[in-house]
């Protein structure tokens, strides 16, 4: 089994409670808004992770970290975005079981032709009346499920 810890929207805020949530971790995804780089260095010391960056994302964090990446996890291939409305490709026909993203801040688990879709919400400054959430993938002998953890904050 094969845990991947899914976070985004942190807009340089990375909270205790958000690290402990995904502690356990084989892998981490970042899914944009990082506002800061020292957000994936410190979550670079739980796993390894895999980030894109956001719409607000600017200068060095925009440059180090791409539009979309793949993360291929226990030969689950997940595809990381940060605006669902900027796909351009079918993740159904390229064989992807998963697609990560962020932006909204409204988690959000969704299975569409086999694709599962995920947005974590938001772990960064709560927005709104929305809650303060990560994500956690679970691949298990090929089967994908995930869970969505709101943060007691």
């Amino acid at each position: 089994m094969t845990r991947v810890g899914v976070i985004s929207d942190t807009h340089g805020l990375l909270r205790p409670e958000a690290v402990d949530a995904l502690k356990g971790s084989d892998f981490i995804v970042h899914a944009g808004d990082i506002g800061k780089g020292e957000i994936i260095k410190a979550l670079s010391t739980i796993a390894p992770v895999t980030a894109v960056h956001g719409n607000i994302d600017k200068g060095e964090t925009r440059a180090l970290y791409p539009h979309d990446a793949v993360l291929q996890a226990d030969g689950c291939d997940i595809y990381v975005l940060h605006i669902i409305d900027e796909l351009k490709i079918d993740p159904q026909a390229a064989g992807f079981q998963v697609v990560v993203y962020g932006h909204s801040h409204k988690p959000f688990v969704e299975s569409r032709e086999g694709v599962l879709y995920l947005n974590p919400g938001s772990a960064g400054p709560r927005r709104f009346s929305l809650p303060v959430t990560v994500a956690m993938l679970t691949i298990d002998e090929g089967n994908v499920s995930a869970e969505i953890l709101e943060l007691a904050i």
